[in-house]
């Protein structure tokens, strides 16, 4: 019988740095003249748990097999959703546990989607815990990515090792070691990011939050009107840049470092997002400039920045798009679902099960003329097999089917028809701003009963982890493994 003590040995010490991250808010406080007991509360609570799990299980042999892989994703996950939420609830900000946890699950899983209803005036280091969150969130999911999908062979990494034959391991030796380096890159990435905001326009405090947000494609702003705030334009190109950054997949970030220059131009996924974002720029910025007829330059900044957010599942917004007519509600809708490159901190289907799904169609189809062919599918310069093609498959029918049942579930609590359907898509594909006029960019999603917060938080937690990840857990085939 399988022995679980591991996993929860390794999930107190993810509780153990998740609490000394809260210290980081007090430093702000102390800053800004706000210091009350919020995050050493929560923080000594935290910490204190971390360290029971932690020496209960001392004595246990720390390796972990596939089951044990797949529970302590899902359990940390939720962990630290539940201990993250703590600062929300000591605050003076009077939420309640569905409030706070929302709020909590909407940042680790980088979603963006918000409760709050006046984040201008929020104390500032409830806005950087925000941004923690998600932060964090971000290298978790590009981790995961990276060490655990692969084992269900539906994460996207199989791709490094279709490409010319290379393998993760000849990037470098060890799983540790890819994982601090890509860390560090995390890292190296959001610190230029905050440069690059700071010279752009914005103050110390909010660069270092956005940078956070940006690099993790997670979406929560310090203001309400997110980067609208600012008009500026140097900002938004800022942040396109960035979104964009961490819409690659880290790994090929490794090979670039590994000498090989040409990565960013080969790779089909990457060519792929740049492909789609022109393209849905060039229509959105023909559509509003056919029926705003406004200045056309001022509708390409707008359609730039919105589409790159959206598709990329940043859900930061410098516009109203509810308002633009139907048509854009429809293709924003569609962009939710698109995401971006595997391995990267974007959210939703990702770029290469779209291109290896229509890859598959193509295929299908000259089969159907040429009965006797032969055409094997290939993708990166590497043969797709008939199983990865069927996970993929799998993967897409189950996305959208829970995407149904949620939009379900939400029309039940008495949403209306839009509320629910992009409540649900931003919900599962982890945008943040749904449409419509209450959780649309003009709105939030205060105004949703709890039933529907619990609804999407777990909608939330299932996109973050591509659904297989948490659902696994519940056969019990996989546990006789």
């Amino acid at each position: 019988m399988t022995n679980y003590k591991t996993v929860f040995f390794v999930l107190g010490i993810l509780l153990i740095i998740l609490g000394f991250f809260m210290m980081v808010p007090v430093i702000v406080q102390l800053i800004f003249d706000q210091f009350d007991g919020t995050f050493i509360y929560s923080s000594a609570i935290t910490i204190f748990m971390g360290i029971l799990f932690l020496l209960s299980n001392l004595d246990q042999d720390k390796k972990l097999n596939v089951q044990q892989a797949f529970l302590l994703t899902s359990l940390s996950w939720t962990s630290i959703a539940i201990f993250g939420s703590l600062p929300f609830i000591f605050s003076n900000l009077e939420l309640t546990f569905s409030d706070a946890f929302f709020e909590s699950m909407s940042g680790i899983t980088t979603t963006g989607s918000t409760i709050m209803q006046d984040l201008n005036s929020a104390p500032k280091a409830i806005l950087i815990w925000r941004s923690l969150l998600q932060w964090l969130g971000g290298i978790g999911i590009v981790v995961m990515a990276i060490t655990v999908m692969p084992l269900l062979n539906i994460g996207g990494m199989q791709l490094f090792k279709l490409d010319s034959g290379d393998t993760t391991e000849k990037i470098l030796p060890k799983t540790r070691e890819i994982a601090f380096n890509i860390f560090s890159i995390y890292c190296f990435l959001s610190i230029i990011c905050a440069i690059s905001y700071f010279f752009a326009g914005m103050n110390f405090f909010d660069s270092i939050a956005h940078a956070m947000t940006t690099i993790a494609t997670g979406g929560f702003s310090t203001y309400n009107e997110s980067i609208g705030y600012f008009q500026n334009p140097k900002i938004e190109i800022t942040s396109i840049i960035f979104i964009i950054l961490g819409s690659i997949p880290f790994l090929a970030y490794l090979k670039y470092l590994e000498g090989n220059k040409k990565i960013f131009f080969q790779d089909i996924q990457i060519r792929g997002l740049i492909y789609i974002c022109i393209i849905s720029i060039i229509i959105m910025t023909l559509y509003l400039f056919i029926n705003d007829q406004e200045n056309f330059l001022s509708n390409l900044r707008i359609s730039a920045f919105n589409v790159v957010s959206i598709l990329s599942g940043t859900g930061y917004v410098t516009a109203d798009f509810d308002i633009w007519g139907k048509f854009s509600l429809v293709f924003f809708l569609i962009l939710m679902f698109i995401g971006g490159c595997a391995g990267s901190t974007a959210c939703g289907i990702k770029i290469f099960r779209i291109q290896i799904l229509w890859l598959f169609i193509v295929n299908q189809i000259k089969k159907s003329i040429y009965p006797r062919g032969v055409f094997p599918l290939s993708y990166n310069k590497g043969k797709i097999g008939k199983r990865f093609i069927s996970s993929i498959i799998s993967f897409i029918f189950l996305y959208f089917l829970i995407f149904f049942l949620a939009a379900m579930l939400l029309s039940l609590t008495g949403l209306d028809f839009v509320t629910s359907f992009s409540g649900a898509a931003t919900a599962i594909s982890n945008v943040g701003p749904g449409l419509g006029e209450i959780i649309g960019p003009s709105g939030n999603f205060n105004e949703l009963s709890n039933i529907a917060k619990w609804i999407l938080s777990f909608s939330m937690l299932l996109g973050r982890l591509e659904i297989f990840a948490l659902l696994i857990l519940f056969f019990p085939g996989f546990w006789k493994n």
